[in-house]
């Protein structure tokens, strides 16, 4: 996929751009930014970065011909945290059902299996077509277009080290961040918490 990913980038138009982040404890989680939400600047400075998420992705998803799949299935669960009010009135478990569903017809193209066999978390930016049209719904405080709130959690957590050495350089690094506690990331702060690329 092209994102056109350079230092000058900036968020908008109709392109997702999933990307990865590590914690301070080693916990990698997954960024979808919805079209709204930043991307760190090492990332956008890094050569080959768009090369470089797309192998990580091919690699997560057991697409790689070049990677053997991430190691042994975690076999651990998930639970939602967060979700996008445009979803509708739904609850927290008849969307996990919705997304068992998914899991059960195809393993490999679910997110369940990016957090339950994989153990990453997933993020994913507040979206809209206007400011407050969308929110996070479970989070008490407020919102802003691209804050990225704490989507998936999985009960075995996957890590760095999962990772092929190559791949990793792939990855942003916070040294502040704890994915197990921080729900919420504001957009303004990316910049802030993930200051380098992993290596």
């Amino acid at each position: 996929m092209t994102y056109d990913l350079e230092p000058n980038w900036k968020p908008g138009g109709g392109v997702i751009v999933t990307w990865y982040g590590i914690d301070k404890n080693g916990r990698v989680a997954i960024f979808l930014n919805n079209r709204w939400g930043n991307l760190p600047s090492c990332l956008l400075s890094m050569k080959g970065a768009e090369d470089s998420l797309d192998s990580i992705s091919e690699y997560l998803y057991e697409e790689s011909g070049k990677h053997k799949p991430i190691c042994e299935d975690k076999k651990g669960d998930y639970k939602l945290d967060m979700f996008p009010s445009w979803r509708g009135p739904k609850d927290i478990n008849s969307l996990k059902a919705h997304h068992d569903r998914i899991f059960l017809e195809n393993r490999l193209s679910s997110d369940a299996n990016l957090v339950a066999n994989k153990g990453l978390f997933i993020y994913q930016a507040v979206e809209g077509n206007e400011p407050k049209e969308d929110y996070p719904v479970g989070y008490e405080g407020d919102t802003e277009m691209g804050d990225y709130y704490r989507y998936m959690v999985p009960t075995i957590y996957g890590g760095i080290e999962d990772f092929p050495q190559e791949l990793r350089k792939g990855i942003a690094v916070s040294d502040s961040l704890d994915f197990t506690v921080d729900r919420l990331i504001p957009n303004k702060n990316i910049n802030e918490h993930f200051k380098k690329m992993f290596g």
